[in-house]
């Protein structure tokens, strides 16, 4: 099986005291094809200026893996079906919540997919909802977490 790594720096300001908790969250994510990526606490969790909300978070970054991973598959089994797709656009929300035990967690995350197919071979909603369905059982990240997914779908250009 594969392996994939991350390097996460941060260092403390030379003005920061540090233990007095007034110290910069804003670091960098390193990866091996070397993008790199600004990342903060959400400024929900820590205020600013102490957060940087121009960074992404690990939540957004939660929510955007578990939307990319959808969107990937979703397009690999469109094309394997012989479907072309014009463009994908999905907003996926995430929401954190409390629970039992008390400690916060991402109890959901919603994927709001939007599909545009064109091309001569053209699906039906029960074909768009097929490979909603396939994609969610294939997704490595939704198979890696416990928080419940929720797919709302919209596609144009089906079959008429």
């Amino acid at each position: 099986m594969a392996a994939y790594e991350a390097t996460i720096k941060w260092q403390r300001g030379a003005d920061e005291a540090f233990t007095d908790q007034r110290y910069s969250r804003r670091h960098r994510w390193l990866f091996d094809g070397g993008a790199e990526v600004i990342a903060s606490s959400s400024p929900h969790s820590v205020r600013v200026p102490f957060s940087d909300p121009a960074a992404v978070d690990p939540e957004e970054a939660l929510v955007a893996a578990l939307s990319s991973c959808h969107m990937l598959f979703f397009l690999w089994f469109a094309a394997r079906r012989g479907f072309c797709i014009a463009s994908y656009n999905d907003k996926a929300v995430g929401e954190m919540t409390r629970g039992p035990d008390g400690k916060e967690w991402m109890s959901r995350v919603t994927l709001k997919p939007e599909v545009v197919f064109d091309g001569g071979k053209r699906p039906t909603e029960a074909d768009v909802s097929e490979l909603h369905h396939l994609s969610h059982e294939a997704c490595y990240i939704a198979n890696s977490v416990k928080s419940e997914i929720l797919i709302e779908a919209t596609a144009q250009g089906l079959e008429a």
